[in-house]
């Protein structure tokens, strides 16, 4: 029987089973999780990345790509459920609509993509006749604008140009002619419409006044002045005008004292309010005021 051990010759040196250097370090990183991902998962990555860079750097491959990029968004922007078809705009008058209109687009349909909504409602808001607006695609591919128009509350001759301004102040238009908008309070002089909220107060305290106001002036950019019919002026303190003003409505009350030549009330000091009448009254107060003369001719 043949024998089934092998046996060495005897000058043979004998196997070490321990592994070498390099192979003991290699089983001994393999052994840190950190190596071990590295060599998973890092190399592919790196081996990936360096096959792409190596086709990007190719100019017409860099093409090609852009070129793919961008048809594959323009099919999904111009997608139906993406498409403005229509426009509709409320809350404002064919005026103020028609200012608006040069702000909005005017070819439909269009990719609610190409809309830049906030642009377009900063612009509309950035006109004077707009309090607020929103602008938003609606259903079935409808581009509603809705328009919040200021509310003028008053008329402000400012160096020969006639500004609607509303409570705030803030000018809401022009206009030609004082005719054109009759119906709203008249204020003038320098700063006035940074006033608006005080003459609003004065127009209302008015009165039985109101139907005689003719408008208010605003002095040194102080005070009040307000001009009645008959060219009277009621001259008003810079501290408690209306105050001021509902002591004047009650002279009248008690002595018709509008109703007289009297052409200003100044109320500027209110413990010593002063009037002044006309040059026809006041000539004639003072003929009667006058001394009169009595030359004796008689002799003693």
């Amino acid at each position: 029987m043949r024998s089934l051990i092998r046996r060495t010759a005897p000058d043979a040196a004998p196997r070490d089973p321990a592994p070498s250097r390099m192979g003991y370090r290699y089983q001994r990183l393999m052994l840190t999780p950190g190596f071990r991902a590295t060599v998973r998962i890092g190399v592919p990555i790196l081996l990936i990345m360096a096959i792409a860079g190596s086709w990007y750097s190719k100019a017409e491959n860099r093409t090609a790509l852009a070129a793919t990029i961008a048809a594959t968004k323009q099919e999904f922007q111009q997608r139906p459920q993406f498409m403005v078809r229509t426009m509709n705009v409320t809350g404002a008058d064919l005026s103020i609509v028609a200012g608006v209109a040069p702000l909005l687009p005017t070819s439909f349909p269009i990719s609610s993509f190409d809309l830049d909504l906030e642009k377009i409602r900063a612009e509309i808001e950035a006109l004077d006749p707009i309090q607020s607006a929103s602008v938003r695609v609606g259903q079935a591919g409808t581009l509603e604008v809705a328009l919040t128009p200021r509310v003028p509350a008053a008329l402000w001759r400012d160096q020969g140009v006639l500004r609607l301004i509303d409570a705030d102040g803030v000018q809401s238009g022009v206009i030609a002619a004082r005719a054109n908008r009759a119906d709203l309070p008249l204020i003038a002089g320098d700063g006035a419409g940074a006033h608006i909220a005080e003459a609003l107060g004065l127009f209302q305290a008015a009165g039985p006044l109101q139907d005689r106001v003719r408008g208010l002036v605003r002095m040194g950019e102080r005070r009040w002045d307000m001009v009645l019919d008959r060219d009277q002026r009621i001259m008003l303190p810079s501290e408690g005008a209306v105050a001021a003003l509902d002591r004047v409505i009650a002279l009248d009350a008690a002595q018709d004292m509008l109703s007289r030549d009297v052409v200003i009330v100044d109320m500027r000091n209110m413990g010593r309010p002063t009037l002044r009448m006309n040059e026809e009254a006041a000539t004639a107060l003072r003929r009667t005021n006058a001394p009169v003369n009595n030359n004796d001719e008689g002799g003693n």
